[in-house]
């Protein structure tokens, strides 16, 4: 065996293309094609039922459709603004700070992913509905949420943020401190080191999380029907339209779904492409 040169590296030689693949690999790879198929054929199957039967070009062009795809799309976005908002600095908090009760705190942010979306939209009516513990305070700004637009945003926010909490969180704690304490000693103030620093070291998992917030927000529907009610044109996302058309015409429910999919699927495939070609920009991999 050849010696190495100090600081030189082994390379494990490459499996040639000739050998046999094992029962095990076999088996990982018929275990991962299935649960492909388990997780894309029902969302084929929407799409194709929609497509064949015409129901989607038709859904497309429907203005009562359109509406509820923009009023989708415009409270996923306030949401994401919230989440942004408030969900950054409890990422960094719980990431970077020990206290007492953060066991606790870690608990109310991990919550709501595990409680039904009904639930969830109960306890908010709880706390912010005309009669919950908060509601005499906006009665007397002589502000109502239940059944308001504001009430679907802060039902999204509720049941996404959390996602994205655990995903910043995760991705705070993975950076160097050495390369911010190299600020600091440069003279770098706090939110200096933190928006070159930090955040830019941070950014795969932020971004990750900002993109499972938003598609949780996108198909919200428990929450959002609890506390905000379906009223057409303020309320009614694309999900709640779905629902309402299934009661009357499964044609006509499945072109609405068949609308949803393709526009969360366009958004999630660009946003992957994005991350992609800006790692290939730099040099590395996303």
């Amino acid at each position: 065996m050849t010696a190495l040169a100090p600081g030189q590296v082994r390379v494990p030689a490459r499996t040639s293309p000739g050998r046999p693949v094992s029962a095990a690999q076999l088996g990982v790879v018929a275990a991962s094609v299935i649960a492909l198929l388990f997780l894309g054929l029902p969302v084929a199957a929407i799409v194709a039922r929609a497509a064949l039967s015409g129901g989607l070009v038709d859904a497309a062009a429907s203005g009562a459709v359109l509406d509820a795809l923009v009023l989708s799309l415009v409270t996923t976005l306030a949401s994401l603004a919230l989440t942004l908002t408030f969900g950054m600095p409890l990422a960094f908090v719980l990431a970077r700070r020990e206290f007492r009760g953060k066991t606790i705190a870690e608990a109310l942010v991990d919550l709501p992913i595990v409680l039904p979306p009904s639930v969830a939209g109960l306890g908010l009516l709880l706390a912010f509905g005309t009669r919950g513990l908060l509601g005499g305070a906006f009665g007397v700004a002589g502000l109502s949420i239940p059944f308001t637009t504001l009430a679907v945003v802060l039902a999204q926010t509720f049941v996404s943020a959390p996602l994205f909490v655990r995903s910043a969180r995760t991705g705070f704690r993975g950076v160097d401190h050495d390369q911010e304490d190299a600020a600091r000693v440069d003279g770098a103030a706090p939110g200096s080191v933190f928006r070159h620093v930090t955040l830019p070291l941070a950014s795969g998992a932020v971004g990750a999380g900002l993109v499972l917030a938003w598609a949780r927000a996108l198909g919200e529907f428990g929450a959002t029907i609890m506390f905000a009610g379906n009223v057409a044109g303020r309320t009614r996302t694309l999900p709640l339209f779905v629902y309402s058309e299934f009661q009357s015409s499964l044609d006509a429910s499945v072109a609405a779904a068949a609308v949803l999919v393709l526009a969360a699927f366009g958004v999630l495939v660009a946003v992957r492409l994005s991350r992609w070609r800006t790692g290939a920009d730099a040099g590395a991999l996303p």
